[in-house]
């Protein structure tokens, strides 16, 4: 099944497209990363998938409605976590997630029920009757996305979710999500433009300038580049570099830091290369394509850290109440 399919999107901010006929397919029941640099225009697609924004050109479907003629059927199915806290750090974790509940229409005995179970998920159950203000980042940040769950989606909208947080407590909420999605089954849309977030997921889409320009499994997609880089030291790398061409016919490269070569499978050459060069090895070291090597391949330019748009779902969230 399909959770989101969107063809040929584009939305405008004067006479600039932030999307530029866009098309992506997700599959539903997975986690599915949307990466790109700041301004590449995912907020902006995030926000058109969530009903916050309209389409100027081109059609999409959430959980299989129409975003533009049926918003109020795909907000019944989607739960949202925004860039920016939203959250009122005057109430409780359990207030914050009873007026959520209210506004999605629990019955207060399901509700009852269900902010306990979303308090146990993101382990916050113990703090549930302390005010926000007093959480840190990352608490604040579990509670927004138990907040996301309420009511049960199909869909989890995350928009840049492990923003201003520490390595350890982003490893935490991932653990969290990873726990979500085995357990509901429900499909998990995130942005980011960290490469390591990315890794997290069945499948992404490399976004840049409003455009999809390729989308599969991380492997898959690293798969494309191809070779593995291998740097090696030897007690003699001119002679080594011989004993490469001769021997293995590979060509390497001397540079200051080592020999450096391109091959299809590093860590198999590595054990032949240290019985077979006939000089002592003193490092080696194989490093296998990354995402960035990915976007560097289709794009001819890194992951680029410029500043945001300024559109983003924090201030576009009245739209949802």
């Amino acid at each position: 099944m399909t959770a989101i399919l969107a063809e040929g999107l584009y939305a405008y901010y004067g006479t600039a497209p932030a999307v530029n006929g866009l098309d992506l397919t997700v599959p539903a029941g997975e986690t599915f990363g949307f990466l790109g640099p700041n301004g590449a225009g995912k907020t902006t697609t995030i926000s058109m998938l969530t009903t916050l924004l309209k389409p100027t050109e081109g059609r999409a479907r959430v959980a299989g409605f129409d975003v533009a003629t049926q918003p109020a059927e795909v907000r019944r199915r989607i739960g949202i976590v925004f860039q920016e806290s939203t959250l009122d750090v005057e109430l409780t974790a359990a207030e914050n997630l009873r007026f959520q509940a209210d506004l999605v229409g629990l019955p207060r005995r399901e509700a009852r029920g269900a902010i306990a179970s979303m308090l146990d998920l993101m382990d916050l159950s113990e703090r549930s009757r302390i005010p926000v203000q007093q959480f840190s980042t990352g608490m604040r940040r579990r509670l927004e996305i138990a907040r996301g769950l309420l009511g049960a989606p199909r869909i989890l909208f995350l928009d840049e979710p492990t923003t201003g947080l520490d390595a350890q407590t982003r490893a935490a909420v991932w653990e969290h999500l990873g726990t979500l999605r085995r357990e509901q089954g429900i499909t998990v849309f995130f942005t980011t433009h960290q490469l390591e977030e990315a890794e997290h997921c069945d499948q992404i889409a490399i976004i840049d300038r409003g455009k999809v320009i390729t989308q599969g499994a991380p492997a898959e997609l690293k798969s494309v580049i191809g070779a593995d880089l291998v740097v090696l030291r030897t007690e003699d790398d001119p002679r080594a570099a011989d004993a490469l061409s001769e021997r293995f016919g590979l060509a390497a490269e001397l540079t200051p830091d080592g020999l450096l070569l391109q091959v299809a499978d590093g860590a198999s050459l590595v054990p032949r290369l240290c019985t077979g060069l006939g000089l002592a090895v003193r490092s080696v070291t194989v490093t296998q394509p990354t995402l960035d090597d990915v976007f560097l391949h289709h794009t001819g330019a890194a992951i680029r850290e410029s500043e945001p748009s300024g559109h983003t779902l924090g201030n576009l969230g009245e739209g949802l109440r």
